[in-house]
């Protein structure tokens, strides 16, 4: 089924999965710099920040593949 955009819904989610997970590292890199001293703060901030790399490299396979597979 496509979207309001005209693209199919499971590629739009896959887009929209990347955006926000990449949104998510790059907000979470500036909370373990904010953290200063807190080590444990710190820590926790670069572990979700590394797990939303993750989803975003695991998002743009899936992407890349869906779209040379024609949709």
């Amino acid at each position: 089924m496509a979207s309001g955009t005209g693209t199919q819904d499971a590629t739009y989610n896959l887009i929209s999965v990347l955006y926000h997970a990449l949104q998510g590292a790059e907000t979470y890199a500036q909370y373990a710099s904010d953290a200063g001293g807190d080590q444990d703060l710190s820590s926790f901030f670069q572990e979700v920040q590394q797990q939303e790399q993750q989803r975003a490299d695991r998002a743009k396979q899936l992407l890349a593949q869906r779209l040379q597979q024609g949709g």
